[in-house]
């Protein structure tokens, strides 16, 4: 059975660290694929806020 595991952090550390726990769990093949995005909000003024994602998809 195919599943997904989604992860979401607004640091880049974070989401590395949690990914490679999870990883950690699985066996190499059971990886089918990994998506990787990087998202930026603000306002000219205001701080920009990024968001750090993935998913990981395999084969449980």
């Amino acid at each position: 059975m195919i599943q997904v595991k989604l992860f979401d952090y607004e640091h880049e550390k974070d989401l590395e660290s949690e990914m490679n726990v999870f990883l950690k769990n699985i066996r190499d093949d059971q990886i089918v694929d990994i998506k990787y995005n990087v998202a930026a909000t603000g306002e000219e003024e205001e701080e920009q806020i990024y968001c750090f994602s993935a998913m990981v998809i395999y084969k449980k």
